[in-house]
């Protein structure tokens, strides 16, 4: 566990300094506050937005009084952790390993900036939930956990954990949610979440779910479902349905990003993610 820290903190430090000296950005931009709270009312002034006025103030018939707000200074960061069985695929690293450590990663970036840092980890049920707070012991125990973290159901239900995050978490955070997204029927709570908070989303993928090998009849075993099934992995028929598969999902998750003004970014299982999550951290400084 101590080499694996070690290695994170190294990627951290890489980040860290990638953002602040070669792009000549600001490092704490990425995770500073960027919801509003409310502060008090005041009297209405000439160019106010009527949208802020507050109308219970105002139907006491004292004058036009609007709500007045102030930018948070503090910034929640919540996790969603794909953990379901899907994930344990990959040619050299699997996509939960990789999964976990951009969670890790990311983890000791924001409890470095003063974030409240919280985190869930799903299948098909919570497996892991960590309520946000402070400091680097929290952190830790973050990393502790996940790491750690033996999931108690193979299957996965992506829409079951989004409305979970959607009950509870009612303060505007950042959201970064970390997923191969192998399943349906999540669009709307997704969309949903987009609206309500600042949402990151993170694609996981591996090579041989868009260039299968070419291996003639073999028997291909599904570790959710536990079922094995027989396919011609040299066929064009079936290597354009996986090819589809994956096409057809990052196509779906771009146009909700895109158009809800969320982050979107895919990490194969065989790429360097530190350089990804430096481009991604580029954006979203130039977004502040």
């Amino acid at each position: 566990m101590k080499e694996l820290i070690k290695k994170l903190q190294k990627y951290e430090i890489q980040i860290r300094r990638a953002v602040n000296s070669h792009m000549h950005g600001n490092f704490h931009s990425v995770f500073k506050g960027s919801g509003l709270e409310f502060s008090e009312v005041r009297s209405y002034q000439y160019g106010d937005d009527i949208r802020t006025i507050e109308w219970k103030v105002t139907a006491k018939g004292h004058g036009t009084f609007v709500k007045n707000f102030k930018e948070e200074k503090e910034q929640n960061i919540f996790f969603i952790l794909d953990v379901s069985a899907s994930q344990e695929i990959g040619t050299e690293r699997q996509k939960i390993d990789v999964g976990k450590e951009i969670c890790g990663v990311l983890t000791l970036s924001a409890i470095k900036e003063q974030a409240h840092v919280g985190i869930i980890g799903f299948s098909d049920r919570k497996e892991l939930y960590i309520k946000p707070a402070k400091g680097l012991k929290h952190a830790y125990d973050i990393l502790f956990r996940i790491f750690n973290l033996k999931p108690q159901s193979l299957r996965t239900d992506l829409n079951k954990s989004l409305a979970f995050t959607l009950s509870f978490l009612k303060r505007k955070s950042v959201v970064i949610l970390i997923s191969d997204f192998i399943d349906s029927g999540f669009e709307q709570n997704l969309i949903t979440l987009a609206k309500k908070h600042d949402l990151v989303v993170i694609h996981l993928s591996d090579k041989r779910e868009i260039d299968f090998p070419r291996m003639g009849i073999i028997p291909l075993y599904d570790k959710e479902t536990q079922k094995t099934i027989w396919v011609n992995s040299s066929s064009s028929k079936f290597r354009l349905k996986v090819n589809d598969i994956f096409k057809k999902n990052k196509e779906i998750l771009e146009d909700i990003c895109r158009k809800q003004e969320a982050n979107y970014l895919w990490v194969d299982t065989n790429e360097e993610y530190v350089t990804k999550l430096v481009k991604l951290f580029r954006i979203r400084n130039k977004m502040q």
